[in-house]
């Protein structure tokens, strides 16, 4: 794989092995927000099952070009980690120090610790991008999209994942630092308007939806705030403690998987995952 610094203008290398932007930007996102993460991502179904069908995606559309995927705001490394253990090159852009040394810990040794905007990535450089569960922390989301199709080789691949339904809009949103949810269209025209080319978009986690509803939204329009502590939330609403729903739950989800192999979309979930890329 080429050097990191054939793709970046404004990164160098430091002693720790990660690579740093010579300046900081600022991003919405919750400042213990990645060690909070840390501490369950390996546990927690809702993270294996993300990984799951983010590699699936991924082998079913391809990158079309040489060289690595570079995960954008990728926190801890847990998808760059599954991407790379898949048997993909991976860089991983995550602006968080501890994000970034959370991911070298997990054992990725392309870590870039900056934004792609700070970090002077060149256009038309990279061969696929994946944005998971970032998207809905930039305010001009277009704006961000825009910024993404520049940075892609024309044909090249772009991965998301965002949160689904305004309506399941709740102060864990708040909390994490969400501008908005989705769904598949209003997604899919934005990505759209900036020219990509949707190849495959679905929603995944076809469990989630009344849950979230009934448990975070419904309480939250209601006044009624959440007791625990936001890593005790985090780890209960991620079931990293095995119990009888849980495994219920993992096993519903196993067939999304499949689905997604077979390019089989599903109507409905708590999440939007989509394939698009440049055409121009």
């Amino acid at each position: 794989m080429s050097t990191l610094a054939d793709y970046a203008s404004n990164i160098s290398k430091k002693p720790d092995g990660i690579w740093y932007a010579n300046r900081i930007e600022p991003v919405s996102y919750p400042s213990k927000g990645n060690d909070q993460c840390f501490g369950i991502e390996d546990k927690s179904f809702w993270f294996q099952h993300r990984n799951a069908c983010i590699i699936e995606l991924v082998k079913k559309f391809p990158p079309r070009g040489k060289g690595p995927i570079f995960d954008v705001g990728g926190g801890n490394g847990f998808v760059a980690k599954g991407l790379m253990d898949a048997g993909w090159d991976v860089v991983l852009v995550e602006p968080g120090p501890s994000g970034a040394r959370n991911a070298q810990k997990r054992g990725l040794q392309n870590v870039v610790c900056a934004t792609t905007q700070s970090a002077g990535f060149k256009p038309g450089s990279m061969p696929a991008i994946g944005v998971f569960d970032v998207v809905e922390h930039i305010d001009d989301d277009v704006e961000f999209m825009n910024h993404l199709h520049d940075l892609l080789e024309p044909g090249g691949m772009l991965y998301l994942t965002v949160p689904a339904y305004n309506f399941l809009w709740s102060d864990a949103d708040v909390e994490a630092g969400h501008f908005r949810r989705y769904s598949l269209g209003s997604l899919g025209r934005a990505l759209e308007e900036v020219g990509f080319k949707i190849a495959f978009g679905t929603y995944i986690f076809r469990v989630l939806p009344l849950s979230v509803f009934l448990c975070r939204s419904l309480p939250f329009r209601m006044g009624i705030k959440g007791m625990l502590a936001a890593q005790a939330r985090a780890s209960r609403a991620h079931g990293t403690h095995h119990s009888f729903a849980v495994g219920v739950i993992r096993r519903m989800l196993l067939t999304e998987v499949n689905r997604i192999s077979g390019a089989r979309k599903m109507p409905l979930g708590g999440s939007c995952l989509v394939a698009t890329y440049r055409v121009k």
